[in-house]
């Protein structure tokens, strides 16, 4: 009887670590944010493929420990699938990040640019434009305040 106390005693101190969740990020770049907020500030970046533990879940937002601090990131961000970058045969240079994410989506600069070829008669000038477009969450902030906006995860 006093065995089984004991053992039952050091499950129950052993790390949470040893039964957490591992999550994979899915996105070309994900930010870990102060607060389970699109508008926490962001104090550490993970990239796709990356492997981060699940720490608690808030509505949308995952608590999560990366290799480097504790923060919160989106569930859109994350993956429970294990996501495992292997090379084929001989490569001589790596993939990019953005190329990492966008063959993860089934895309990649081959097959932009094959399709720009076949429809020659769009103009990708703003398409490229938006993808260099960034927002300050002091901007974002304002933006909510100016509309009055409310709602989960703001």
């Amino acid at each position: 009887m006093q065995r089984l106390l004991k053992i039952s005693v050091v499950v129950l101190l052993m790390p949470v670590s040893a039964f957490a969740t591992s999550l994979s990020i899915q996105v070309e770049e994900g930010q870990v944010r102060s607060t389970p907020s699109f508008l926490g500030e962001i104090i550490d970046k993970v990239v796709y493929g990356e492997s981060v533990e699940l720490v608690k879940e808030q509505g949308p937002w995952r608590m999560v420990n990366t290799k480097r601090k504790p923060g919160w990131v989106h569930q859109s961000a994350v993956s429970e699938s294990k996501v495992e970058l292997v090379s084929g045969g001989d490569v001589n240079e790596g993939a990019s990040g953005k190329e990492i994410a966008l063959a993860g989506k089934g895309f990649n600069p081959d097959v932009e640019n094959a399709y720009k070829a076949e429809h020659q008669q769009i103009s990708f000038v703003w398409v490229d434009n938006m993808e260099k477009f960034t927002v300050s969450n002091a901007d974002v902030e304002q933006f909510i305040k100016q509309g009055g906006l409310r709602g989960a995860g703001l």
